[in-house]
Parts: structure tokens; C-alpha cells; sequence
């Protein structure tokens, strides 16, 4: 018999403003139709004025437990997944543990940019594997706003605003690729491209919390290669191949990148969840929140493979396989 950590719950928040392309053409040398044919992105959300990175975890954190039918005191740890905290300490997890009238057990936060959900999934396996706990509350969620620089009209009209989150609880398998929960998972970094996508501020070296800066193309190129070797590699772990995916959840940060990863793993655009129109590119939130919708739209059930992978600034990149 395997210990497996097993889905039980899904959620996820996004801000009330939605703000369409159309509202970026008063402000850059843009239009709607240039932002839809290089991205995909249609809309994204941006959380109000005072409305932090906690606040959109706690409503997804609520709605992923009340998903599970459980209570806050049934979780013994939250894994939060932000590269866009509250504040520079104490972490968001703690805080939403506060949030939620959590009085037991611990939180912390993971970073890994875009690729942090895949990095905090792959924590909390560990701890559930590891007996550390029985059941992990796991959350992305992200306020991109808050880094934009509204001059920079390639990459401002990319991000949005959002969290997602699931509740992981401890259940034996039979130790096969039929088992429930995550089966694999495949974590990456390297260094040397840091200039691709990075912050240009931070506590020990400006005393500011700096901008988003991206080279886009240069991007693209790493993100197709890696994420389908990523992909591949957590398949292979467990002897399973493309042809056994049926749902592939990928980071949403361009549908170009979307798609040109589900060609090169053989996969139809039509098992594929994308969100990346509505929802723009919410960093670690982005793939909790296509779950949290894939679930709700009655695309994936129980029982079903599905490999989450996801690049982001460091590079940093990486990839789960779980059984729904």
C-alpha cells in the first residue's frame, strides 16, 4: 500500500474589476486585436485599492474548503505559492492561517514566480509523504498589479489579478498509476537566465518593491522547450506517456506558449484547460484558478491524469502528474 496526497477540495477568488483590452487603449499604443493575437488575453481582473494578496487567498481558501466539506482546524499546514506578498514578512500563509481562525498546525510561503504553485504542490506531497501532515491546504494567488509598469505596453496588459487553491489530504493507493492524488512530479531552475523575467527592486538591493521586466521573445523560446521536457520527464517517472493525459493544466501566461507546448507532447488544443482569456497571466494563481474552473465547467472529473506544468522567473520551472 502507497500513501498518496489526494485532491479532496478546489476553489478558487478572482477581484470584482475586470478590465477588458479595451480599457488599455486609452492608456498605451495598443489595441484589443494586437493584445488577442500575441497573447490570447481578452480580460483580467485587478484587486481594488487596499485589497491585498491575503485577501483574494483567504476567499479561495474558503471556497476550496467548503469544496472539501471541511472546517479551517482540518488543516495541519498552508503552502501559499506569491511572489506578491502583503508584506516582506510574516508570510501570506501565516496570515491567511489567522484569516481562516486556523488555531493549530503552520503556514509558509513558496516562490517560485509562475512556477510557484507547481513548486508548493510539490511541498506539500512531501509533507504529507513525510507524515508531517495529514492534510495541506495549497494555495497560489497573486496581485501582479501591484509591479506593473503602466508605460511598458508589453507586458502590462499580460498580467492579472487572482488566487486559486486546493485542499491535499492523505489517502492510501495501491502504489500504481491508477491511484488518486500526485503520482509524480518534475521541479527545475537555472540561474543564468534571471534578465528574462525579473523584478528590478527588492529589499536588500533598492529598498523598493521595483517593476516587471520581461524579454518576451527570448521567453517564449525557453518556455515551449522547457515545459514539454518538464512534461515529459514527470510522465516518464511513472512509465505513463502522452497518450495517458487526459487533461493538461498549464500555467496560463499565452496562448501561443499553450499551444505550442500541447503540440510538441501530442496533445489536442481540446484536452487542454485554458483560461488565459478571461483571466490573463495570474503567475502561481494561474493554475489553481484553471483547475478551481475546470472543475466548475465539468471538464475534469474524478479519476482523470492530468499534468500541471508552469515556467516563470529564474528561471524556475517544473511539472506535477495527478490522478483527479
Amino acid at each position: 500500500m502507497t500513501l498518496r496526497a489526494v485532491v479532496k477540495g478546489v476553489g478558487h477568488y478572482l477581484p470584482e474589476r475586470i478590465v477588458p483590452n479595451s480599457e488599455f487603449e486609452k492608456l498605451l499604443d495598443t489595441s484589443d486585436e494586437w493584445i488577442r493575437t500575441r497573447s490570447g488575453i481578452e480580460r483580467r481582473h485587478f484587486a481594488a485599492e487596499g485589497q491585498t494578496t491575503s485577501d483574494l487567498g483567504y476567499e479561495a481558501a474558503r471556497n476550496a474548503l467548503e469544496n472539501a466539506g471541511m472546517q479551517p482546524d482540518d488543516i495541519d499546514g498552508i503552502v501559499v505559492a506569491t511572489s506578491t506578498p502583503d508584506l516582506t514578512f510574516p508570510s501570506v500563509a501565516t496570515m491567511l492561517q489567522h484569516k481562516l481562525g486556523m488555531t493549530r498546525g503552520f503556514g509558509f510561503d513558496v516562490q517560485a514566480v509562475c512556477a510557484g504553485f507547481v513548486y508548493a504542490l510539490t511541498n506539500a506531497n512531501a509533507l504529507i509523504l513525510s507524515g508531517q501532515c495529514k492534510t495541506v491546504l495549497v494555495i497560489g494567488a497573486e496581485t501582479f498589479s501591484r509591479i506593473m509598469d503602466w508605460e511598458d505596453r508589453g507586458t502590462c496588459v499580460l498580467f492579472g489579478d487572482g488566487a486559486g487553491a486546493l485542499v491535499l489530504q492523505a489517502e492510501v493507493g495501491n502504489g500504481n498509476t491508477d491511484d488518486r492524488g500526485i503520482l509524480s512530479a518534475d521541479l527545475n531552475s537555472d540561474g543564468k537566465y534571471r534578465d528574462m523575467l525579473y523584478v528590478d527592486g527588492g529589499v536588500s538591493s533598492t529598498g523598493t518593491s521595483g517593476k516587471l521586466r520581461m524579454q518576451g521573445n527570448a521567453l517564449f523560446r525557453q518556455a515551449v522547450e522547457k515545459l514539454t521536457s518538464t512534461a515529459h520527464a514527470s510522465l516518464s517517472k511513472i512509465g505513463l506517456t502522452d497518450d495517458s493525459v487526459d487533461w493538461i493544466v498549464p500555467h496560463q501566461a499565452n496562448i501561443r506558449i499553450i499551444q505550442g507546448t500541447a503540440k510538441k507532447l501530442g496533445v489536442p488544443m481540446d484536452r487542454v484547460i485554458v483560461t488565459v482569456q478571461d483571466h490573463g497571466n495570474t503567475s502561481a494563481a494561474s493554475i489553481p484558478l484553471a483547475l478551481s474552473v475546470g472543475v466548475e465547467r465539468g471538464q475534469i472529473k474524478q479519476g482523470d491524469l492530468l499534468v500541471t506544468e508552469a515556467i516563470g522567473g529564474g528561471l524556475a520551472w517544473g511539472s506535477v502528474v495527478l490522478r483527479w
